[in-house]
């Protein structure tokens, strides 16, 4: 007589219940919902704390059986699957919900194919929560790559912290983890509960999420956009004029510090009619991105796809983008692919093992920052940096990302000793992986948004910065494919020099000139950042030597000479008007110094007045922007006149219309300098003098237009003879 068979108990068995409790199930869907089963249909759910749960299926209501542990269930003799939900008691309370367990992935095997490519590039809209309806039921969708993990769940606001009961499925060999949680919407609060390979667990903010809580709080919370642009306009025609031959002048700006305690929608009010003011083409945002650490000023990143929740919300920083669009100025933004903070809530060992960062020990720790770096040879990793730069430019209309730290990047050896980093595979420094995301990013960004433009904040002379991605240049590396790069070889000569007092400049006027041998290497920005009035660098004015008046004239000079030099001007906030003190991001700049009862008038008025003024001159002169990486829209007039200080040069835009600027960089007023001019110009007329009374000088001009004289000079058919101001620059134009 055969043995009979053990009675079916449709209550999970050992091993699910395990997997189940302990956070380890790769695919709870196939233990927990409705399933067929001998003799009817299988319920089985994991709802911690309740004390009943009932199916409730049209008109039946069946009760199921308590099985421990938070487990129930039951076999009902029915011959499909139907249409149901379950009535949930609590100590207090019963919910009716939607069985998050009756649904089938959300995630379609295009989405799962590309990720595993590392070629998603609207990656945002498939990982992290996204509030959706789904099978007609509203809910959110939780996702995240997490392919080291023996399983993931999601934890948050809506089941009390504990996500026993939300346990996700694997999405095949993707490293995806899947939950659709039906009536979870905008606003809650969530991390997901990961189990490590050594059975431990983590909780863990969403590496896309898009909103957070506000810091030092890490929740991620569940956003959905209502915002409308009105921006149309603007985007339609940024891309008219390639950036290189466009005016670009830049106001750097740290949002958190610009006027303390201003949210997004009040910067948004204040800020654009500040910088319109003005005259600069654009804002240049420290980072946005959330971060923990406010003194990092955004520089060690958490949540690479959120603006920081401390002035607002996703849909306030738009508004503030959209608000500076609609006063016609572009909004850039500094962006941080280059590295991520330890902590332990965030990227760092993501799912119990190296993920985001190197695996090679020396390869992850940052030598300098105490932070890691990005494993830019993973193609995941690519691809959440990659699509988080279209992010920024897609979701929220920005023109433009000047990526930080791009030197640290690109060599093996950044600010490591022999012994402490590893050759590539062809023997040389160069970070191959470094290089080829950088190409992808670049791309990829100019591919999809017309107009944008990338700026390179790289330190090195390293070849084709700006070149395109697929022209070669003598290295044998293609270009990086950025629009713009920091040229930092001339901000740190150029401060060199002024830092001197004039009696010594004529020893170091190299350090002025020099920049030109270089200045068509690479498309270029003159950047007198936020890093050049820190850490004991003192203020812009504070270098100049000198007392007090000669220190703001020699600022105004120097401001003059760096608006007339080929490339595009970057200036930071509060040097615009000769703030004394270095910048804090604890009060921001010093702004009652504008105050006349401060006696500014015209200590620092006339500094503003000054730069308003070279703006608009120089929007208004294509001489100055058109031909900025064209060798042929430059020309030294003199660039030897040591001894005098004196440095001047012609720009030409692209009809031959020239610009003389003039620069005297000693104390000394000097009378009848004769400058070689062209000789088709019957008169020349000042269109900008730094040493005017109404900026704070001496008054020394030029009311009346300068006319050439026959004489050659500097090997030129004519000349001119000026009165050149002390510590000044002069600009003239054919009157």
């Amino acid at each position: 007589m055969q043995p009979s068979a053990p009675a079916f108990s449709p209550a999970p068995d050992a091993a699910d219940r395990e997997r189940l409790l302990h956070g380890t199930h790769h695919d709870p869907h196939s233990v927990l919902g409705a399933h067929p089963g001998p003799g009817g249909v299988v319920f089985r759910a994991l709802r911690p704390y309740a004390r009943s749960v009932t199916v409730v299926a049209g008109g039946l209501r069946a009760e199921l059986h308590d099985d421990g542990d938070g487990f129930f269930s039951g076999l009902l003799p029915l011959t499909e699957v139907p249409a149901y939900r379950l009535l949930v008691e609590y100590e207090g309370t019963t919910l009716e919900t939607e069985d998050a367990y009756r649904f089938l992935p959300t995630l379609g095997e295009l989405d799962l194919h590309l990720i595993g490519e590392g070629r998603h590039e609207e990656l945002w809209t498939v990982l992290g929560a996204h509030p959706t309806v789904h099978e007609e039921v509203a809910g959110t969708r939780f996702s995240v790559w997490a392919p080291n993990a023996r399983g993931v769940r999601v934890a948050g606001s809506f089941n009390f912290w504990d996500g026993t009961g939300c346990p996700m499925r694997s999405l095949g060999s993707s490293g995806v983890w899947e939950l659709f949680v039906p009536g979870v919407g905008e606003g809650e609060l969530y991390k997901f509960d990961i189990a490590r390979p050594d059975g431990s667990h983590t909780l863990r903010a969403d590496p896309l999420a898009r909103r957070t809580e506000v810091p030092p709080a890490t929740s991620s919370i569940v956003h959905a956009s209502r915002y409308e642009w009105g921006d149309g306009q603007w985007l339609a025609r940024r891309g008219e004029i390639p950036v290189h031959e466009a005016p670009f002048s830049v106001y750097e700006v740290h949002l958190a510090s610009w006027r303390p305690g201003l949210t997004y929608r009040q910067l948004a009010e204040q800020l654009p009619s500040y910088v319109g003011d003005l005259g600069f083409t654009h804002v240049e945002l420290m980072p946005v991105a959330e971060h923990p650490f406010g003194g990092s000023w955004g520089y060690q990143v958490t949540g690479f796809y959120a603006p920081t929740a401390r002035l607002g919300t996703p849909d306030d920083f738009k508004y503030l983008v959209d608000a500076l669009h609609r006063a016609g100025i572009g909004v850039l933004m500094d962006w941080v692919p280059a590295h991520f903070p330890r902590d332990e809530w965030a990227l760092a060992e993501f799912d119990g093992r190296p993920l985001y960062e190197h695996e090679d020990p020396l390869r992850a720790a940052h030598p300098d920052w105490g932070t890691l770096e990005f494993d830019f040879g993973r193609r995941e990793v690519r691809n959440f940096l990659v699509a988080n730069a279209t992010y920024w430019c897609e979701e929220f209309h920005i023109d433009g990302l000047r990526v930080d730290a791009v030197a640290s990047m690109l060599y093996l050896d950044y600010s490591r000793e022999p012994g402490q980093w590893t050759p590539n595979e062809h023997g040389g420094r160069e970070n191959l992986d470094a290089v080829a995301f950088l190409q992808e990013m670049n791309a990829t960004v100019y591919r999809r948004n017309p107009g944008v433009v990338t700026v390179a904040e790289e330190s090195t002379a390293w070849d084709g910065v700006t070149r395109a991605t697929h022209h070669r240049g003598p290295s044998g590396f293609g270009g990086l494919g950025f629009g713009l790069k920091w040229n930092m070889g001339w901000m740190h000569d150029s401060l060199q020099y002024m830092a001197h007092e004039p009696v010594h400049r004529k020893y170091h006027h190299h350090e002025m000139t020099f920049s030109m041998v270089y200045a068509y290497s690479e498309n270029y920005v003159l950047p007198i950042s936020h890093d050049e009035v820190v850490h004991g660098k003192r203020s812009l004015v504070s270098k100049m030597p000198g007392d007090w008046w000669r220190r703001r004239a020699d600022l105004r000079a120097y401001l003059g000479f760096m608006w007339a030099h080929p490339g595009k001007q970057l200036l930071f906030m509060g040097q615009e008007f000769a703030q004394g003190a270095e910048w804090s991001e604890a009060h921001g700049p010093d702004w009652w110094l504008l105050d006349s009862a401060y006696g500014a008038e015209p200590d620092h008025r006339g500094v503003r007045d000054l730069v308003r003024d070279l703006n608009a001159a120089y929007r208004a002169t294509p001489a100055l922007w058109q031909r900025d990486t064209d060798p042929a829209g430059f020309a030294w007039v003199v660039g030897d006149a040591a001894d005098d200080n004196v440095f001047a040069f012609l720009r030409q835009d692209a009809e031959g219309a020239p610009l003389l600027s003039v620069s005297n960089l000693s104390p000394v007023v000097r009378h009848d300098y004769r400058l070689g001019v062209p000789d088709d110009i019957p008169a020349w007329h000042e269109i900008l003098n730094t040493d005017a009374e109404r900026y704070g000088g001496s008054g020394v001009t030029h009311p009346h237009p300068v006319k050439p004289e026959p004489q050659p000079w500097h090997g030129r058919p004519a000349s001119i003879r000026l009165t050149l101001p002390p510590l000044a620059t002069v600009w003239l134009r054919p009157a």
